[in-house]
């Protein structure tokens, strides 16, 4: 027999802190070990180009791939969420991830590159990604979604803080092949507690999602069919709204902003200008520091403002730095260069939990697939300007145009977001209404 639905007042004092915050902590958990890769093909390209002769732009390309399939998979990923749970999806995710760069210790030659740094790496953190934290947060969590969605998104961002200095130093100092190895490793780490401690949903643990109303709510129907017709529907029905295009186009701008220029570039452009490795590399560290602080915060702003509003100020400022980028760069680290590292880091992801809330305010159950699909497109645009930026280098010697390029489409995406029309807008507001009624002490209900 299942076991009656509760909240958290309804529990002995040693349960008090809810299953919902166990979840969220091991799916930060997870996200983190996954982010050991986006930590590592800025710090790797030197070394293989070194060994092998690679070109940047045939690394690009393998970067490329992975981005892509990053993107792609997402959405088919929140279906198989769905259909074969979470925890099975996430286990396998992981162990894909540790294969592609276990493995990767092996190449050859530049194809497998592609094998193993672009589709199996690629397939691995794209069924995972920003989509599973959107999955937590929606399931899990009626108040402090947006708190919960940028906790958890800043997950990849500390990943990147922790790997990202020890894989540059052990690719330098060691050897390229056991900062892969490293990044494998990592991504195991994470396995069991994934097994362990996530669920589905609440009601498998016989408890409700946090700040839900034990006197309203309703479970949601269990998701039924193939996963990917499932991932298809949602795609069809968000493509007849034009909110959904801004959307995917503005975050499409933002993967390549992120992943696809700073991510992967911002190193070997640094390099060009005479910086060492490890000082590049730790600056991006230092840009996963406040990313952590500058996507928290977004996400308690999510709960409190306009999402339209935030979006707009996030790309603008990153547009402004994108701009100065060429003349930041130098062989040592100079003020300017922290403060662009300091604004770059708290704007980072930051777009993540204002993005993600606008497709569940405007797209409804459909929400997280839809996100998923909206995040496919931040990664098409990753991987366009992952190769884009690598192109230009080799054609111009010079990375400048493609900073320049990618100020101009921060203009765009802040124009794009501000269009967006928030056509369910009184869902939300209802849901604020039971935030804040659930919040209230007993004696203003």
């Amino acid at each position: 027999m299942a076991r009656p639905l509760s909240g958290t007042s309804h529990l002995p004092k040693r349960f008090r802190i809810h299953p919902a915050w166990w979840v969220a902590a091991v799916a930060f958990l997870a996200l983190l070990s996954a982010a050991g890769f986006r930590a590592a093909p800025g710090a790797l390209m030197m070394p293989l180009h070194h060994e092998f002769g690679w070109s940047t732009s045939v690394m690009s390309l393998a970067v490329s791939v992975n981005l892509l399939l990053y993107g792609l998979t997402a959405p088919f990923a929140a279906a198989l969420m769905d259909r074969f749970g979470v925890r099975r999806v996430v286990a396998t995710a992981l162990a894909m991830v540790a294969l592609g760069a276990g493995g990767s210790v092996f190449m050859t030659a530049s194809w497998q590159l592609l094998v193993f740094w672009g589709v199996l790496i690629g397939l691995g953190t794209g069924s995972m990604a920003l989509v599973f934290a959107a999955t937590i947060a929606n399931r899990w969590f009626v108040r402090r979604r947006g708190l919960v969605m940028g906790i958890l998104t800043a997950g990849s961002a500390t990943g990147q803080l922790v790997f990202l200095p020890p894989v540059a130093a052990i690719a330098e100092e060691v050897g390229w092949r056991q900062a892969s190895l490293v990044v494998a490793a990592a991504a195991l780490i994470a396995v069991p507690a994934v097994c362990l401690v996530l669920r589905d949903y609440p009601e498998d643990r016989g408890t409700l999602p946090y700040g839900a109303d034990a006197a309203s709510y309703a479970p949601p129907a269990r998701a039924g069919g193939g996963a990917a017709r499932r991932a298809f529907e949602g795609l069809a029905y968000a493509a007849r709204q034009r909110s959904f295009w801004a959307l995917a186009i503005a975050f499409a701008i933002c993967g390549a902003t992120t992943n696809g220029l700073i991510g992967i570039h911002f190193i070997p452009s640094a390099h060009d200008h005479g910086m060492p490795t490890t000082t590049a590399a730790s600056l991006l560290a230092v840009v996963g520091i406040f990313d952590i602080a500058g996507t928290v915060a977004s996400g308690w702003l999510t709960d409190k403002f306009d999402p339209r509003k935030l979006l707009v100020t996030y790309y603008v400022f990153r547009g402004a730095g994108l701009l100065m980028l060429p003349w930041l760069l130098a062989e040592t680290v100079h003020p300017s260069m922290i403060l662009f590292i300091v604004v770059y880091g708290l704007d980072w992801v930051a777009t993540v939990p204002p993005t993600a809330a606008l497709c569940r305010e405007i797209f409804g159950d459909r929400g997280t697939i839809v996100f998923g699909w909206v995040f496919a497109s931040h990664q098409i645009g990753a991987a366009a300007a992952a190769l884009g930026a690598g192109v230009i280098r080799d054609v111009f010697g010079t990375y400048t145009y493609a900073w320049w390029g990618g100020a101009a489409m921060c203009v765009l995406a802040a124009i794009l977001s501000i269009v967006v029309k928030r056509t369910r807008a009184n869902t939300r507001m209802a849901a604020v209404a039971v935030g804040e009624k659930e919040a209230a002490p007993e004696g203003r209900r």
